[in-house]
């Protein structure tokens, strides 16, 4: 099941970096799928608005995968993501909650290579 759900994350990724068809992200998400961030969540429809029209800002965008790993239900995927002539970029790591074989729950944190030393020591920040 672990393959399975990694091959479809896999593939998903593969298929929205090159092509950039959100519609066929939602048959791999259940009905009541919510997408987590640490500022908000949305649901099914909410994220893949979101999703199209960020595409719209983000066109030539290279993912390089670092690492896909899979326990049970749950895939969690790193990378990191360029534009053309934006460096350094950002570092994304993706989780993904599997139910019955579609995605039920995504969870991503973004962080904006540049800012990552003073993330470092967050608890210093005003």
């Amino acid at each position: 099941m672990t393959t399975d759900n990694m091959s479809i994350v896999q593939q998903a990724m593969a298929a929205l970096v090159q092509t950039g068809d959100v519609d066929a992200l939602a048959p791999l998400l259940t009905e009541d799928f919510v997408h987590h961030r640490p500022d908000a969540s949305a649901t099914k429809a909410e994220w893949l608005d979101a999703v199209r029209a960020a595409l719209k800002h983000i066109d030539g965008m290279q993912v390089e995968v670092q690492h896909v790993l899979a326990s049970g239900d749950h895939v969690v995927m790193h990378s990191r993501r360029r534009l053309p002539g934006a460096e350094p970029g950002i570092v994304v790591v993706d989780v993904w909650r599997f139910d019955n074989g579609r995605i039920a729950e995504a969870w991503e944190i973004i962080e904006p290579v540049s800012r990552a030393a003073e993330h470092l020591s967050w608890w210093d920040i005003p």
